[in-house]
């Protein structure tokens, strides 16, 4: 993950052009003409070895021709010239460039080269960052930046649209100058074969002349990279996504039930939900969520009122709610009864409220005020549609100044033709948000909604785990090596239990038999009834085959089936039997069956999977997917989007089942596949779940082969239990570990154990208890961009905490430590910053820095203690602290 050098792309002083041309019709040409028109105001040069001329501009040659270093390159010649520009580019100094120039896989096989390695191989060398190759190119218009060849001049705007897609870039920048809708940066990624999503989300992320980012994806090669930037983003501003490619391109038989439902498309659904950003399905749908989320009030709740003039338009607005899962506000008695005092007798009395078809500016305004003190409402759309009482217009412009005041959010429905138009362009006048039809305006609502709960859940704080079993990856893993040692990709059924016993899940009690003489003796000792299933590394679904037998009740019967089966297994050709699985049948009427499963997915590493089990999951289709690792917040958020979840939470007379145990379930097989990365994929089918508790009754896990090479690693950086260590502290031990998202009521309370002094010296002024926000920042980090380790005694308080937060490039930390007031002079700090620098130094950090106010005499002398040079205070009386780690590595 790098930022580095993207300021000299976005916001360069120089550009030189290769390639530049007067000749019609070529990219050359096109894109000189384009910086031209732009008006980039900084140094601007043509090169060609062809011309002498440019644009009435003198051309030069090559690179080191150029009277100055140009920030920014951009290449237009031929592929095979290309990775030569970028070594002279980056030997003369240029730190970026946009290759625009396409063809390289013809052009590599007709030069027997790999002319991309080559471009690589010259830019990584001078640190040199491109955007491309084959892309349309770069704009950015508030800075008078056209470096590309799309024809027209789009205007400045606080957008930034970001696509893999050459041809839809030249089709957005149409539709939006025709809507008037301006940019920040427009960003053609083309091959990103150096400059990809990750690093142009990261950059956009802090840019502060961007309010929104519009991404166009149409596929990932660096799922953790897309996520680690994405969330740091969204937590700044809403980040909207089109993914193409949706329907899958074939069917193909999938050898694990998680395999076959983790389908591409909904991986990348849950990616993006994870990432806290929101997911649309159109161009216009991109826009329209962007523009409605930057002026749309943040608020809480999702019960909507209706404000209508005509009955028709609020049934249309309410049966779009309601059938897409909207919720219609119920409004309260004493509401009605203030609508009643202001209203015409005839009036709807209930939601929507229709104040009839005479309605004046004056009624609306009345009506608002009221449904906007309700608490039962959370927002209000307004529905006009014009009369010869009351124009659009004329509502519009008398309602824009009230709903800009208000908390809540109010959002317009603006019907009919030009007068709508009129009342639209009035609301937006006054930022406020408007739709010409009552879809579209309960479409962006719910869209609202879903980001709301996308960016609630990534910052919501995660209850501990309900149960305290242990997880041991340590006895896993001989049974993984033992299969893979005897070449086998499947663990057998009583393997597979034993993996789940090794992460604490529940399980039936299952035993190996390898005669059928042997599973009734085995059967006996369990107790009858019991089921019997064949064990067979060939066979993928045993009921399919009539491997499984259930309610078995005597030594005979099980003799008997056993022989059944051994029989059936006989007569396929690919199938070998290995024995048999002999376990008790369970006697649970109320339970719900599920599954619970994980799967790898190229791009997003392990993923997981959770909804209605039982042999006909497929056909039922009641399944969601989510990223590992996840804690008990984010195991219940992927229950809540099944139909099954209803189940789980009783009905007619059956008792709701543990949920929370189901979520303990889900949490545990993602730690599970993200400890073990020889697990390819993993079923439990079904896990029984009601009142009384959750068992597995079938499991299966998948060995990844041993010449398939590693894994794809976790999209998002799983929490580092390495890392966890005891150490002496006073008169006994502390716990030194990474903070965790559970940590935050902890962490509330060591703040609130800071004396004023403390929390000065921290962070430089005098700040109140911090909001839940604030804590998630401190307590749900991204370890592949910051570390915090806390101190924590035995009664699990947080004594102290040391924090570090890496540069674009990892090489440069920033380090904070603060320890509670109490505890202060018995040595915690040194302890906690000594294991901040050992993993500074473990992960390749060169440099760790700190900012320390001049009367903190205590952090000077520890600083200077261990090693760190103590800069003298600036003006504000802040010393920078230096610990130099290059000359140690």
């Amino acid at each position: 993950m790098s930022i580095r050098h993207l300021d000299r792309m976005f916001r360069p002083r120089s550009v030189a052009v290769f390639g530049a041309s007067d000749r019609p019709g070529s990219i050359g040409q096109a894109v000189f003409a384009n910086l031209l028109d732009g008006g980039f105001e900084g140094g601007l040069y043509p090169v060609n070895r062809r011309h002498r001329e440019v644009a009435g501009r003198a051309v030069f040659r090559k690179a080191k021709d150029l009277p100055e270093v140009p920030d920014l390159g951009v290449i237009c010649t031929p592929p095979e010239t290309v990775p030569g520009l970028i070594e002279d580019l980056g030997a003369f100094g240029t730190r970026a460039a946009v290759i625009i120039t396409a063809g390289f896989d013809e052009a590599s096989a007709d030069a027997g080269r790999d002319l991309a390695a080559e471009m690589l191989e010259h830019a990584g060398r001078h640190g040199l960052r491109f955007l491309g190759p084959n892309c349309v190119g770069l704009m950015v218009p508030g800075q008078g930046l056209n470096a590309s060849f799309a024809p027209g001049r789009p205007a400045p705007g606080r957008l930034a649209f970001v696509t893999q897609s050459g041809a839809l870039a030249t089709t957005v920048l149409d539709w939006a100058a025709e809507r008037e809708i301006g940019f920040s940066a427009f960003v053609s990624l083309g091959n990103g074969l150096d400059v990809d999503h990750g690093d142009v989300i990261d950059y956009l992320g802090s840019d502060a002349r961007t309010r929104s980012i519009l991404l166009y994806m149409e596929a990932l090669t660096d799922g953790r990279k897309f996520m680690s930037a994405a969330r740091a983003a969204s937590r700044n501003k809403p980040l909207v996504v089109v993914k193409s490619g949706r329907a899958p391109a074939g069917a193909k038989a999938a050898a694990s039930h998680t395999g076959a439902l983790a389908g591409r498309d909904e991986v990348y659904a849950a990616a993006i939900r994870r990432a806290g950003a929101l997911r649309v399905y159109g161009i216009e749908d991109l826009f329209r969520a962007a523009e409605f989320l930057a002026r749309v009030r943040p608020h809480d709740g999702n019960r909507l009122a209706i404000l209508t003039n005509g009955g028709g338009p609020g049934i249309l607005a309410t049966d779009e709610l309601v059938l897409n899962g909207g919720e219609l506000a119920e409004l309260e008695a004493d509401t009605l009864a203030r609508l009643d005092e202001v209203l015409p007798r005839n009036w709807s009395h209930g939601n929507p409220v229709d104040i009839i078809g005479d309605a004046s500016a004056q009624r609306y305004q009345s009506a608002l005020a009221i449904l906007a003190e309700a608490a039962e409402v959370d927002a209000v759309l307004i529905v006009h549609a014009p009369t010869a009482m009351a124009g659009s217009r004329e509502i519009a412009e008398a309602l824009a100044p009230q709903a800009a005041k208000l908390a809540k959010p109010v959002f317009g429905c603006w019907l009919g033709g030009a007068s709508a138009r009129e009342a639209y362009e009035a609301f937006a006048a006054a930022d406020l948000p408007g739709f010409l039809s009552p879809g579209d305006a309960v479409a962006a609502f719910l869209t609202l909604q879903e980001y709301r709960a996308n960016q609630v859940a990534l910052m919501e704080t995660p209850p501990e785990m309900p149960t305290s079993a242990r997880m041991d990856p340590e006895s896993v893993t001989v049974i993984l090596e033992r299969a893979r040692r005897e070449a086998r990709t499947w663990l057998s059924e009583v393997e597979a239990k034993c993996v789940l016993a090794a992460y604490g899940i529940p399980a039936v009690e299952t035993r190996r038999a390898g005669s059928p003489e042997e599973a009734a003796r085995l059967a006996a000792e369990i107790g009858f009834p019991v089921a019997l299933k064949v064990i067979s590394a060939d066979i993928t679904h045993k009921s399919d085959v009539g491997g499984v037998v259930l309610d078995l009740e005597s030594e005979q019967s099980v003799r008997e089936a056993a022989g059944g089966i051994a029989r059936r297994v006989e007569q396929l050709a690919h199938a070998r039997l290995d024995g048999f699985s002999v376990q008790k049948m369970l006697r649970r009427p109320d339970s719900v069956e599920l599954i619970v499963g994980a799967s790898t997915d190229p791009v997003f590493g392990p993923v997981m999977l959770f909804g209605s089990g039982g042999t006909a999951v497929e056909v039922v289709g009641d399944t969601i997917i989510g990223l590992p690792p996840l804690n008990m917040s984010l195991a219940r958020q992927m229950i809540d989007r099944t139909r099954v979840s209803k189940l789980l939470a009783g009905y007619r007379g059956h008792p709701a089942a543990r949920a929370d145990l189901v979520c303990d379930v889900l949490v545990r097989v993602a730690r599970l596949m993200t400890d073990l990365d020889m697990v390819e994929s993993i079923d439990i089918n079904p896990l029984l779940a009601d009142d009384e508790g959750v068992v597995a009754l079938d499991a299966r896990v998948q060995l990844r082969s041993a010449d398939a090479g590693p894994r794809t690693r976790p999209a998002i950086a799983p929490y580092p239990t390495h890392l966890i260590e005891r150490v002496p502290f006073a008169d006994g031990e502390i716990t030194l570990r990474p903070i965790r998202p559970e940590d935050e009521p902890a962490h509330r309370d060591f703040f609130n154990s800071l004396a004023a002094e403390d929390i000065r010296f921290r962070f430089f002024g005098v700040i109140r208890e911090p909001e839940h926000t604030q804590l998630a920042r401190f307590t749900q980090i991204d370890y592949e961009r910051e570390m915090a380790f806390i101190a924590v005694d035995e009664d699990g308080r947080t004594l102290g905490v040391a924090r570090i937060a890496l540069d674009s490039v990892g090489h440069r930390a920033e380090f904070a430590v603060v320890v509670r007031s109490n505890i202060k002079g018995r040595g915690l700090g040194r302890i906690l910053l000594s294991r901040l620098i050992r993993h500074c130094r473990e992960t390749g950090v060169r440099e760790v820095v700190g900012q320390v106010l001049q009367h903190n005499t205590r952090m000077l002398g520890l600083s200077r203690d261990l090693g760190f040079r103590v800069e003298p205070a600036d003006e504000d009386g802040i010393h920078e602290v230096i610990l130099d780690l290059s000359e140690q590595q």
